[in-house]
């Protein structure tokens, strides 16, 4: 019997694998080692291979390609409705080949290796960004002991911690000077590190033309424009600019029933970081329309005239995505007029 959809239950070092025919017959169900993986589905003729959207599933979407299969990446969350009863590897497996033949099943786009390569300089500024928020927060907290307050902003921080390094020490005690310094020492090293993480954002955004495309969008720099292209590709696996942004979490939760549409906060669903760095991005716009008024687009000003500022920022945001997604697919500078 010819296996002609195969669900792959991705682990560390033991996977599930459960294979069907046309016909739905159950040929395998069993657990291989990870060595083993690779020559496993090289002895099988070409077939559909579905597997959950997480971690190593796109370097393993890709090594499966190479051997003339096709795959299929599921979200974790659709593939759930389709595990009959208990939790174990090998149901989970046979939900992944159910759900992978299913019509209506939405499918995440396979990353190549230079996209998860960008990514990998996305999460690592992420995470120095925390960790300098989080230096931020301790040293404001610890010198308000002392009665000393640090103006808001990243900057106001790093500006204060240079001075202390400078030689200009507040009236503490010394066990709490040696402590600050070390502090100071670290919120500017890590600022630096920032610092180049962006450069080299802005160097590998300049050699993709996609990243150079969105960067003509309003509100969308060197850092947004780089992790839209890394995480969403060129964007023709969403249909319309709506999918797009529903994908983003910007859309609104639609709770309507009985002929009555009802629609509450944004859903917040998908990828939080580029989501952020939207929003962030329309922030930045509304501070601008304080200074040059004549270069913001009438359609922000009369929604700042009937919703708050964080509210606008989000719409803003959804507006800007739908745009986004229109650049993308057409392979075009953004074009305020037909805007």
């Amino acid at each position: 019997m010819q296996v002609t959809t195969v669900g792959v239950d991705l682990a560390k070092n033991i996977f599930q694998v459960h294979g069907v025919t046309t016909d739905g017959c159950v040929v395998f169900n069993r657990a291989i080692k990870r060595a083993q993986l690779l020559q496993f589905f090289e002895n099988l003729e070409p077939c559909l291979i579905g597997m959950e959207a997480c971690g190593s599933s796109h370097h393993w979407a890709r090594q499966f390609r190479k051997l003339g299969h096709e795959v299929r990446l599921m979200p974790a969350m659709y593939v759930k409705a389709y595990v009959k009863r208990g939790k174990s590897d090998a149901i989970d497996a046979e939900a992944i080949c159910e759900s992978v033949t299913r019509p209506t099943m939405r499918f995440v786009a396979i990353k190549t290796e230079e996209q998860q390569g960008v990514l990998f300089l996305h999460r690592a500024r992420d995470m120095v960004v925390r960790q300098r928020t989080q230096l931020s927060n301790m040293l404001r907290g610890l010198l308000g002991e002392f009665g000393i307050v640090i103006p808001q902003g990243i900057g106001s921080a790093v500006k204060f911690a240079k001075a202390v390094l400078d030689g200009n020490r507040p009236s503490i005690p010394e066990v709490a000077i040696d402590v600050l310094t070390n502090l100071c020492n670290q919120m500017v090293a890590l600022h630096l590190r920032i610092l180049w993480y962006d450069k080299r954002i802005l160097l590998e955004g300049r050699r993709d033309p996609q990243v150079m495309l969105l960067r003509t969008i309003p509100g969308v720099g060197s850092v947004t424009a780089s992790a839209i292209v890394a995480t969403a590709g060129d964007g023709h696996q969403f249909r319309n600019g709506r999918e797009f942004a529903a994908w983003l979490g910007l859309t609104p939760i639609n709770r309507s029933s009985g002929g009555k549409e009802r629609l509450g906060r944004i859903s917040k669903m998908g990828d939080k970081y580029v989501r952020r760095l939207l929003v962030a991005g329309m922030t930045a716009r509304l501070r601008h329309m304080k200074d040059s008024p004549d270069r913001v687009d009438p359609w922000a000003i009369a929604l700042l005239e009937r919703k708050p500022p964080r509210l606008a920022t989000v719409a803003m945001a959804n507006k800007t995505a739908r745009i986004v997604w229109a650049v993308l697919t057409r392979n075009e500078r953004y074009q305020p007029q037909a805007a």
